[in-house]
């Protein structure tokens, strides 16, 4: 979550007319994350998150991803719901952009996340593959393994002026992810951005799921060993192997995973890292002029990918 766009604040009371939520108290930016702009919204019937979705957003996703909060919500997942508004819409427009309104969940994000933490966001992600099966909309991974090279291509010429060589490791890895990328692995619904920030807790009990602008259809194990990147690894780079065996096992749980799966995890979990090192690199090297907003550091990434590298087999990771 990020603030890229400022509104008026006569063009927010009218935004919220449309609404049966009361006048407005306070709208606050929240300022970490990096894709779209958002508030905390309070009016006298309570606290909403107002989203403002920019211009990497396709409009035509948007039903998907209040869709898809609606039908998880429905099967048992805590997850915010959209507000629709007195005639039904849960997608308007606000300072040129489309807008929506979503609940507000209780909870505070993991700053640095101990194994409970990890355990439940394992066996939360479980639950949310089960209830993504019949969902009605597909959406395919814009971010996923086809994209990679082409996302690479738009830095490419300027990610030595990152780190030394990066150029050169980059396009090595993305050859072999090309050629070794599993196929036929069990697909659905995933969130595909399952960090620490994205999800809340009260103490160490899981207490909801936000932020699913990046959930679309692709291999489940895939979402699986995005976790293991976003949770497992502690400050200092070193993967936590007490952390991922305490995420697998509760997934193993509640959605135990095949042969090929298991198999496919190290693979994975590179491709994973991938993914982030490029959009981090991509979003370090354009930072929009003004927008409250914090690049992430795409070196994090690099130090993951060359530790997955390393990794003989999901047992590395805790998959006993």
């Amino acid at each position: 979550m990020a603030v890229y766009t400022e509104v008026a604040d006569e063009d927010l009371a009218r935004f919220v007319a449309r609404y049966d939520i009361g006048r407005v108290l306070s709208c606050k930016g929240i300022a970490e994350g990096v894709e779209n702009t958002n508030f905390l919204l309070q009016t006298t019937a309570g606290h909403f998150i107002l989203t403002l979705y920019e211009k990497r957003v396709d409009p035509g996703d948007l039903p998907f991803f209040l869709g898809l909060m609606q039908h998880l919500a429905r099967r048992g997942v805590i997850c915010p719901q959209p507000v629709a508004a007195r005639d039904g819409a849960t997608l308007g427009e606000l300072a040129g952009r489309p807008a929506a309104l979503v609940t507000f969940l209780e909870g505070m994000w993991p700053r640095r996340p101990v194994v409970e933490h990890c355990a439940g966001v394992g066996r939360a992600l479980a639950g949310l593959h089960l209830a993504g099966e019949g969902f009605g909309l597909v959406r395919p991974n814009a971010l996923g393994q086809a994209a990679w090279a082409p996302l690479f291509a738009q830095s490419a010429d300027r990610a030595d002026s990152v780190a030394p060589g990066l150029t050169a490791e980059i396009g090595g890895e993305l050859a072999a992810l090309a050629a070794g990328w599993p196929q036929g692995l069990p697909a659905g619904v995933i969130h595909a951005d399952l960090f620490p920030d994205n999800v809340f807790f009260l103490g160490n009990r899981l207490s909801g799921l936000i932020d699913f602008y990046f959930a679309c259809d692709d291999f489940l194990a895939y979402d699986l060993a995005i976790c293991l990147n976003a949770w497992c690894f502690e400050p200092d780079g070193a993967f936590n192997f007490t952390k991922g065996q305490a995420l697998l096992t509760a997934y193993c749980r509640e959605r135990p995973l095949g042969p090929a799966e298991v198999a496919a995890l190290p693979v994975l979990a590179r491709g994973a890292a991938v993914r982030f090192l490029l959009t981090r690199l991509h979003d370090w090297l354009r930072v929009p002029p003004g927008a409250l907003v914090v690049p992430k550091d795409p070196l994090e990434y690099l130090g993951k990918l060359r530790f997955h590298r390393a990794v003989a087999s999901a047992r590395d990771y805790g998959l006993l």
